[in-house]
């Protein structure tokens, strides 16, 4: 029961990381490890107690998504066919490989969590205002984002921020649809992701509940949060236990 109810909190708290800044998978998945669940279980089970958030996330921008109706036929189709890619990869990958993998995952989410913002900048800068890309740069797009969804089907901390980093480059400048076009990916990914860990039976449904739980309470009070704490608080806050985490990854593994 103190396991679940820790479970619960750490779902609480990176939900409103979630909402407010991105990156409460350096909270929960984490947590799963913490209470037990081996580490590839965890990143399944980490992707399961996400995705209501993100579906949920995705809806309040549903006019912005709307409006760019016309776009969205191929973000479907990769970020189905990454989120299959990526999850079956990591039903591949031993469990002793997986482990030593992930403090190196954890490395890089963490830089682009830390440099994402600047990288975003410059790819604004030089790319972001061009228009009518030739079919050979849209092609190099897709395979892009396809690339992009198939390590958030394998691995589901930093996804978001490196999407974020993918529709910049994209030339996306419309910040509201770009967290729309975000979580929206984030749940098509997750959503086959969860198929395919659910046939492998690899998901702890209980701890992922808790988590869950705690993710859409989260990412509920994070309205009132916002308009009390300054986001570059916030984000420190996060790379700070980002770097922790990702240290102790290195450690232990």
């Amino acid at each position: 029961m103190v396991e679940l109810v820790g479970l619960f909190f750490a779902g609480l708290v990176g939900g409103i990381i979630n909402s407010v800044a991105g990156g409460g998978s350096f909270i929960t998945f984490p947590a799963l490890i913490a209470a037990g669940v081996p580490p590839i279980a965890a990143n399944a089970t980490n992707t399961f107690a996400s995705c209501a958030g993100y579906l949920s996330g995705a809806a309040g921008f549903r006019s912005e998504l709307w409006a760019h109706r016309a776009h969205l036929p191929r973000v479907f189709c990769c970020a189905l066919l990454g989120g299959g890619m990526g999850a079956w990869l990591l039903l591949q990958t031993p469990e002793e490989a997986f482990s030593r993998a992930v403090p190196w995952l954890l490395l890089l989410a963490t830089a682009l969590l830390i440099w994402g913002e600047t990288l975003q900048a410059v790819l604004y800068r030089h790319l972001g205002y061009r228009q009518g890309l030739p079919v050979a740069a849209r092609l190099i797009l897709a395979l892009l984002l396809l690339a992009v969804c198939t390590y958030g089907g394998f691995f589901n901390a930093g996804f978001g921020i490196i999407l974020l980093g993918y529709l910049t480059l994209a030339g996306y400048q419309d910040i509201h649809l770009m967290n729309g076009l975000k979580l929206l990916v984030s749940a098509l990914v997750a959503a086959l992701a969860i198929i395919i860990f659910s046939a492998a039976d690899i998901i702890a449904w209980r701890q992922g509940s808790a988590v869950l739980m705690g993710t859409l309470l989260g990412g509920y009070a994070a309205a009132s949060v916002v308009r009390v704490v300054r986001q570059s608080i916030v984000r420190r806050c996060i790379i700070t236990v980002a770097a922790g985490m990702t240290a102790y990854f290195f450690v232990t593994s």
